[in-house]
Order: C-alpha cells, then structure tokens, then sequence
C-alpha cells in the first residue's frame, strides 16, 4: 500500500482581491458640501461618530478614532497613513468625521459603499 502524498497549500484562502485606489470623495475642510453633516459634527459629534460606526458595522465607541478613519481609507483604497490619520482626527476631529460621513454618503449613492 502507498502512502498518499501530502497536500501542499501554496496559497491561503480568504479575500485576496487588492483594493482599488481611489481618493477621499470631499476635502476634510469641504464642510459645507453637506450642510447636513456639518451641523451634526458641529452640535452632536457623538451622534455623529455613532453613525459611522454603525454604517461601518463597528463599536459605536471607535466612530471618532484614528483606527475607524485608517480602517475606512484602507478598505476604499484611498492613499495615505496612520500618521496623517492621527493629525486630522487629533487636530481637527469635526472635519475628519465630517468628511467620513460624507464620503460614506457618497459612495452609497453610488452604490460602492
């Protein structure tokens, strides 16, 4: 009797597609693009955070942190880095949600979000 050879994995399975590289849908300072969205960053931060973290299907907590808005760039391609991330989100955290939400408006009215 031979012995079976032994199955060799040269790839892993899992999601393996590279993102597509696209770039923010507003500028972080774009506030008024969505007035909507700017009165509630300005006057409801949290509810705002909140909404994000829920679209994202993430803790309601982390809406506002460096994490949430480095994990939202990396999943839709969009360039840049931690460090950038922390600067916008820790200089100027209404702006930086702000443009989160309406960036996820956007692509859900495109239909890619």
């Amino acid at each position: 009797m031979q012995a079976a050879s032994p199955v060799v994995i040269v790839t892993q399975p899992g999601y393996t597609a590279v993102p597509q590289v696209s770039n923010w849908q507003t500028g972080l300072c774009d506030c008024f693009s969505d007035f909507g969205v700017c009165l509630c960053g300005t006057f409801c931060f949290t509810c705002l955070a909140s909404q994000i973290a829920n679209d994202m299907n993430e803790c309601c907590l982390c809406g506002d942190s460096v994490a949430m808005r480095t994990l939202y760039r990396t999943r839709y391609g969009i360039p840049g880095s931690i460090c950038n991330d922390y600067m916008a989100t820790i200089f100027c955290p209404q702006c930086s949600l702000c443009q989160i939400k309406r960036d996820i408006n956007r692509r859900q009215a495109m239909h890619i979000f």
